[in-house]
C-alpha cells in the first residue's frame, strides 16, 4: 500500500451531510441521523434501486459504515458506483476514497484521483482538498505542485480554513511563473463556476 493509502479524511466514517436531496432522501437522513438504521433502509432501498443517486449514496453509506446492515465494501462500492455515474459528487468522493484507501478494491491513487477530481470539479471541498494533497506529495508519480496550489487555493477560497495552510506550504515550492499559471487556472475555473463562491 502506497504511503498516500494512508491519507484518511477524518470524517470518512461517520456524519452524512445535510445535501440539497427529495424527500425520500431527506427522510431517510432523518432516521439515519437518530441512529434509526432500519428506518433509512426501508426509506431509502427501494427509490435506490429505482434510480434515486441520493439514496443511493444513503445506502452506500450503511453498508461503509455496517450500520444497520453488515459491513460490506462490494456493497458500497456498487451503491456509491450508482450514485456517482450520475453525477452525485459525495458519492464520487467516497469512491476515491476507497480506491485510495483499497477498501473493496486493488488501491490505486490514480483511480482516486480521477474520482476526486469529478467531484472538485463541481466544488466539491473535501474532495479539493483531496487532490491537493495527491499533487502536492513530492514522492509520488502525480506530484504537481502547480495543481496542487490551484486545488488548495480553490478550497480556501470555498470556506476550508486547513487549505489554506496547504496553499501557503506548496506555495514555497513554486517559481513566480507558476504561481501566475496555477492563479490563471484558479481565475478561470472560479469564473465557470461564480456562483459556487456566492455564499463566500
Amino acid at each position: 500500500m502506497s504511503k498516500t493509502a494512508h491519507f484518511v479524511i477524518a470524517s470518512l466514517l461517520m456524519a452524512l451531510p445535510m445535501l440539497a436531496m427529495g424527500g425520500d432522501f431527506e427522510d431517510g437522513l432523518e432516521a439515519y441521523n437518530s441512529a434509526a438504521y432500519d428506518t433509512a433502509i426501508s426509506v431509502w432501498k427501494g427509490p435506490a434501486e429505482a434510480g434515486d443517486a441520493g439514496c443511493q449514496f444513503g445506502m452506500g453509506q450503511l453498508y461503509s459504515n455496517g450500520f444497520g446492515v453488515d459491513m460490506d465494501d462490494a456493497q458500497a462500492l456498487s451503491w456509491y458506483g450508482l450514485a456517482a455515474a450520475q453525477g452525485h459528487a459525495q458519492a464520487q468522493y467516497r469512491l476515491a476514497i476507497m480506491h485510495q484507501n483499497g477498501w473493496g478494491v486493488p488501491q490505486s491513487d490514480e483511480e482516486a484521483r480521477n474520482w476526486y477530481l469529478m467531484a472538485a470539479e463541481q466544488g466539491h471541498v473535501q474532495s479539493q482538498v483531496a487532490l491537493g494533497r495527491i499533487f502536492e506529495m513530492d514522492y509520488s508519480p502525480m506530484y504537481d505542485p502547480v495543481e496542487a496550489y490551484k486545488w488548495f487555493s480553490l478550497a480556501a477560497m470555498l470556506g476550508d480554513a486547513g487549505a489554506l495552510e496547504w496553499k501557503e506550504a506548496i506555495a514555497g515550492k513554486l517559481t513566480a511563473d507558476q504561481v501566475a499559471t496555477a492563479n490563471a487556472e484558479i481565475e478561470v475555473w472560479a469564473g465557470d463556476n461564480e456562483s459556487m463562491f456566492a455564499s463566500h
